[in-house]
């Protein structure tokens, strides 16, 4: 096994970017940070790279932050440079133009939970657990859960995982809309790549546009939303990809994308 604490590799036209501290957990700490940033990075920089996988090693996909390298943060300036680095990475992988999957591969708690809630699309094994659990140790969510959360599942299933800190199944997390597909644990890394290699077969451009008009259009009024989507389908018009999708569709054949 890597001695690193984040693990990459390109399968098909996938970035897997697997968090490697097993014994504790996948727990985040400024040098797993780094390296998620460092992989989102390498992903950005090759074109034949169309999505992002973020899975774990062993029993648990993320259990948070790691709390021994918290409690010796504590100080005069607290913990407040690590939460900046956490909420930094968080945003990064929010914002990612290209797809990004999470495969849950167990336990997904507090921090972990909130990089599932950055990612498009999630995939889980029927075995895994999730929840908040901030509250179990007198915690706030420092990566962005009190807000995402809410968004995803609604604020009365959201406030309920964070004041109870209850850990619950992945299919009532597919039930409450966090949650794409579950699957059996054996399972999990061919379901995902499933997913992944569709999602390879479509236009690069198309792809990260669709995502930025979703995305923008959460944070708009419906009618501005309207009026941006219509916008950039007009700019899109005029794009190499969408001329192939159009050809391709008259020859009856595969469309080749180029991304452009």
């Amino acid at each position: 096994m890597s001695d690193s604490v984040v693990v990459t590799e390109v399968r098909n036209r996938s970035l897997w970017i697997r968090l490697n501290r097993p014994d504790a957990m996948n727990s985040l700490t400024p040098e797993v940070l780094q390296a998620i940033d460092t992989a989102l990075d390498q992903a950005l920089e090759r074109a034949d790279v169309m999505t992002v996988v973020l899975t774990g090693t062993g029993r648990a996909f993320c259990a948070g932050a790691d709390l021994k390298y918290v409690r010796g943060q504590l100080g005069e300036h607290g913990t407040s440079a690590f939460l900046a680095g956490v909420l930094r990475t968080m945003n990064r992988l929010d914002r990612f133009p290209k797809p990004v999957i999470a495969a849950l591969n167990g336990i997904t708690l507090a921090g972990g939970l909130e990089l599932v809630l950055c990612c498009d699309l999630v995939i889980a094994a029927q075995s895994a657990k999730i929840g908040d659990a901030h509250a179990n140790y007198g915690l706030l969510p420092g990566g962005g859960g009190s807000v995402r959360l809410p968004r995803v599942i609604g604020p009365t299933r959201a406030k309920y995982l964070l004041y109870t800190g209850e850990f619950v199944s992945a299919e009532d997390m597919r039930e409450a809309g966090l949650v794409n597909q579950v699957v059996d644990d054996a399972q999990l890394a061919a379901a995902t790549q499933k997913v992944a290699d569709t999602i390879a077969t479509k236009s690069p451009l198309g792809l990260q546009r669709m995502k930025a008009l979703v995305d923008d259009g959460l944070d708009q009024p419906e009618d501005t939303a309207l009026r941006l989507e219509l916008l950039a389908s007009e700019v899109h018009a005029f794009s190499a990809d969408l001329q192939e999708g159009l050809e391709a569709f008259q020859g009856k054949r595969a469309p080749r994308f180029t991304g452009k």
